[in-house]
């Protein structure tokens, strides 16, 4: 499978997950699946990204990829806000619902992973940028699994917050990441160009 495929496939299941996920989260009122239902979103949009850049000279992609990092913080945003509007009065979103639609996109960033892992190392920051949204995407949806089982146990809406705040630090990780190889990728199409200047 060539990368312009690959991508394009990786767009189209999250795109497909976002509404399954977020229509879930809607209904139950949590925190965490929505913050996850909008990282749907993102990695969506950074696919399709990659897919419309990959014939770009390199510092193009490696603008793009800034743009990327900061379409990363999205994810976190979206928690930031959800979490604060709950922070008065957590109730406690449903259990089993959480763990059913968790356990969907678990299947679907692990696909997703597998599919960008061949190529993650040279294909510059967007690339590695998509691996990077869906690897974390995965320990996410576990940890939502997790939290589903404790909010049964503990009847509260506070597990749904907590992970929210984690989510927000993947994220925040994620873009930072991307954003300096992207850096690094721009001072070396400069170089190449020419145009490389010593401030």
């Amino acid at each position: 499978m060539t990368l312009k495929r690959a991508v394009l496939l990786v767009a189209l299941l999250n795109l497909a997950y976002l509404v399954v996920e977020m229509s879930v989260a809607l209904a139950i009122g949590s925190v965490s699946l929505f913050a996850d239902s909008v990282d749907f979103f993102e990695d969506f949009a950074v696919n399709i990204l990659i897919f419309v850049a990959l014939g770009w000279s390199a510092r193009s992609q490696a603008v793009a990829g800034r743009v990327l990092a900061l379409i990363i913080l999205l994810p976190a945003l979206a928690a930031a806000w959800t979490a604060v509007l709950k922070a008065g009065d957590p109730e406690p979103p449903d259990p089993v619902a959480l763990v059913v639609t968790a356990g969907g996109a678990v299947a679907v960033n692990l696909v997703c992973s597998l599919v960008l892992a061949r190529f993650r190392h040279g294909s510059g920051s967007l690339t590695r940028g998509a691996f990077l949204a869906a690897r974390n995407d995965v320990f996410i949806n576990l940890a939502i699994i997790v939290m589903g089982m404790v909010t049964a146990w503990t009847l509260s809406g506070w597990p749904d917050l907590v992970l929210g705040l984690l989510i927000i630090v993947l994220n925040v990780t994620a873009a930072k990441e991307v954003w300096e190889t992207a850096t690094e990728e721009h001072l070396a199409a400069k170089a190449l160009a020419g145009d490389f200047d010593n401030d």
